[in-house]
Formats: C-alpha cells, structure tokens, sequence
C-alpha cells in the first residue's frame, strides 16, 4: 500500500531540479566509494602501507636468508637509488633515452589511436572491415616482435618507439571506441537539426563526450609504453636507457644492487606519470567528475 510518506518522498524527487539530484547522487557515490575516508586519509594509509612494505624487505635483508649481494636491505638499496640522482651519465643519459623513447611513442600513438579510433566509430563500414584484422593484431604481445622489430630496425630509438605504439594504440583505440559509444544521440539529432555538419557535430557534441574516455586511455597506455620502453632496453641489452643500466647490472658481479635501484627507479616514473596525469584529468574534465560522483 502506498502511504503518504511514501507520495511524498515521490513528489520531492519528482520535483527536485535535476542539478540538485545529480549532486545528492554524487555525494553519495562519493561516500559510498571512498569508504567515507578523506584525502588525508587515504594518503595516510597509503605511506603506512609503503613504510610496511619497506619495513618487512629490511628485515629479510638484514635477516641473513641470503647473501647481502644477492639480497641487499631495502635500505642499501634505497640509498644507491637515491645516489644514481647524482649520476650525470644515469640521469642525463640513461634515464633520458628512457623517457625520450616514452614521450615519442605516446605521442605518434595518440596521433594515430585517436582518429582512427574516431575514424571506426563514425564510420560502420569501415569499421566492419578492419574489425578482423584489428582482432588478429591486438592479442599479439609487443615483447613477441623484439626479434622481428630489432632485425629491421635495428636496436635503438626506432625500435623501442615502434614497439610502444604498438602497444599503446590498443587502450587508446578502444577507449576511443567507448567514448563514442557514450555520446548522447539527442545532442547530436539536435545539432543536426539546427543545420550544423558532420565535422561541426564532431568537434561540439562527440568530443567532448568522448573525452574523459581518450584520457582514461591515454593514463592506461602511459604505463604499457613505460613497460615497454625498460623492458625492450632490459630485452635488446643493446643501446642506451634504464633498462639497459638495470640488464647490464644484472650480469655484473655483484650488480643486484644497481638492478633493484634501477627498479626503484622504474617504479618512480610510473607513479610520478600516473600522478601527473591524474590530477591532469581532475583539472581538465572536473565536469565529468562532478557528474559521475568521484
């Protein structure tokens, strides 16, 4: 039986305005996904967790398990990381091969995930028939192609670049893809009857829907290229980068140390882009944020 509370509550959200219901929403899945932590919260947690983690491979190390060369103290290791800042030849050349082949590799793959991505989303036909051989590709691992890669390009810049397009187009294409899938078909009916054309209606209603979805795509490619870019240099064992510092310390007499720094350093770079990127896409698509509550 429907009671008068009942028909109240009704009429209340019946006639409340939709942006106060949206933030009543929001508010909740904010709540509701944070576990009602604040941001110093969470930040507490997660430094606690790292100073454990630290904690726990000290006390391995200095436990004597194994030999201090083949399992050094987190803080030896620390410490070398820490020292490898002052390294001329580490940062200026080691690191910066690293990062060049990063920073071009995400670049020709933005420039080329994108407009295809918006190319097979527009267009059925086209998506159709690039379907098969877009299926055929993507299961592919881009470690698989070193071999072939570095037998036709060689083991430097060229190939490292061509291996992370490889395997970053794929987050981006198909996060594209989604984007386009989530654009609401009555902003772009309505442009359409107001006599704009298909590029106006590209560039006012599909991309900016579609945005939030490319970014997210692009933070998930940002770390499959750096993945790529030390695991080919560690893979080649040619050339110039951190992987190749870390694969050469590797066959060193006593070169864990440098391995497990030049991994610290690894994950640095992959922390500090995510971080970067983030609070990128807060700043730029803070609308978007707003509307689905996080």
């Amino acid at each position: 039986m429907t009671t008068a509370s009942d028909l109240s509550s009704s009429d209340t959200a019946a006639t409340a305005p939709p942006a106060t219901a949206a933030r009543r929403r929001g508010a909740r899945a904010r709540s509701a996904g944070s576990g009602g932590m604040t941001r110093r919260g969470r930040l507490v947690r997660g430094t606690v967790g790292v100073l454990a983690t630290v904690g726990a491979l000290e006390a391995l190390g200095r436990a004597h398990l194994a030999s201090e060369d083949e399992f050094p103290p987190a803080s030896k290791v620390l410490s070398r990381a820490a020292g490898l800042a002052g390294d001329h030849d580490f940062v200026f050349v080691q690191l910066k091969a690293t990062l060049e082949a990063w920073g071009l590799g995400m670049l020709l793959a933005v420039l080329i995930a994108v407009p295809l991505g918006l190319l097979f989303g527009t267009v059925p036909i086209v998506n159709t028939a690039a379907r098969a051989i877009v299926e055929f590709l993507r299961p592919i691992p881009s470690v698989a192609l070193i071999p072939l890669v570095g037998l036709i390009l060689g083991a430097g810049l060229e190939m490292k670049v061509t291996l992370i397009v490889y395997a970053a187009v794929w987050p981006l294409l198909f996060n594209t893809l989604y984007g386009l899938r989530d654009v609401d078909p009555l902003a772009k009916e309505t442009l359409r009857a107001f006599g704009f054309g298909p590029l106006s209606v590209l560039w006012r209603a599909v991309l900016p829907a579609a945005a939030p979805f490319i970014y997210t795509g692009i933070r998930l490619a940002a770390s499959i290229a750096l993945i790529l870019a030390v695991g080919t240099e560690v893979l080649s064992g040619f050339g110039e980068g951190l992987g190749n510092f870390i694969g050469q310390a590797a066959i060193a007499l006593g070169g864990t140390k440098d391995v497990l720094a030049g991994t610290v350093w690894a994950g640095c770079l992959g922390l500090l882009v995510n971080v970067l990127l983030v609070l990128g896409e807060k700043r730029l698509f803070h609308w978007h944020f707003r509307g689905v509550g996080k």
